[in-house]
């Protein structure tokens, strides 16, 4: 809770702190004043120590929650395919098919290729981190606060406020698009667009510049963009939350139903850029 911490600075870094698992050097010195003997793989204690543990560090929380929403994704999913009924659907089967229908559409709409995975894959996407995107709509001190009392120090529970997150979902759709741009044009023709369009042969050291810019552009606004939205979305509700009790509700209500929207919207948009930038691997210029 805000009034459990002695300035507002230290409960907004609290709650921007991923539970991080990583490895601290022989002879470091801890937050506490304790002195490794040697090196230990352990829990960090706030950010310096997070920052030290280095690239081989995780970020548990984050894996925890996009784990168990992806699980809870398929569970519903499998268990309404398990008990479907004909006729006029209700209840979960009816929104399950309008959200199966909704994605099917766009993505019949934009890719013109024969390819079975596309269209489950943008299914997958929008779902998961819909999901993801939904957990900012959980009071910021509930979950917290809960693991707290069984000795966990931090806990976000929005995967999509983790930037490793969003880019790691990025980094896989990139990989696709790599790979589906080499398997339709092969090695030479995926090589010989990146590097001979759209000006004349000889410009090519301009082409592939231009080229592999808009290239890496594509996971990288990917990434950045689910990220900064939910973030801030995450920082508003944060500062909400140092308010006084009434003001809290009476602004984080209406945020909460605007912020409705942008969880949506997110989830939407990285999914339609998924299947926009894998049918442009597709096609041949």
């Amino acid at each position: 809770m805000a009034g459990d911490y002695e300035t507002s600075t230290e409960y907004i870094q609290h709650h921007l702190q991923n539970l991080t698992f990583g490895k601290l050097p022989e002879g470091y010195e801890r937050y506490d004043g304790e002195v490794l003997e040697s090196a230990t793989w352990t829990i960090a204690h706030g950010a310096t120590e997070a920052a030290d543990m280095g690239f081989m560090a995780i970020h548990v929380d984050t894996m925890f929650w996009s784990i168990f929403l992806g699980g809870l994704f398929l569970w519903i999913f499998k268990k309404v395919a398990d008990n479907v009924t004909t006729g006029v659907p209700a209840g979960t089967q009816n929104f399950v098919e309008m959200i199966v229908d909704f994605i099917d559409d766009n993505v019949k709409s934009i890719f013109h290729h024969k390819n079975p995975w596309i269209a489950p894959l943008g299914l997958t996407v929008f779902v998961w981190i819909f999901l993801q995107n939904l957990m900012d709509l959980v009071p910021v001190d509930w979950i917290p606060w809960a693991a707290s009392m069984i000795g966990i120090p931090y806990m976000k529970v929005v995967p999509s406020t983790d930037v490793n997150a969003t880019a790691g979902m990025a980094l896989g759709v990139f990989i696709l698009i790599l790979y589906y741009s080499i398997k339709q044009k092969g090695v030479g023709g995926f090589a010989a667009e990146l590097a001979f369009q759209p000006l004349p042969k000889w410009a090519l050291p301009f082409n592939l510049f231009l080229e592999l810019v808009g290239l890496i552009a594509k996971p990288v606004s990917l990434a950045l963009r689910l990220f900064g939205n939910m973030y801030a979305g995450e920082m508003v509700f944060i500062i909400i939350s140092l308010l006084p009790f009434y003001l809290q509700w009476t602004l984080s209500v209406p945020w909460a139903l605007f912020h409705i929207l942008i969880i949506t919207l997110q989830a939407f948009i990285f999914m339609i850029l998924t299947v926009v930038y894998l049918a442009m691997a597709y096609d041949h210029h």
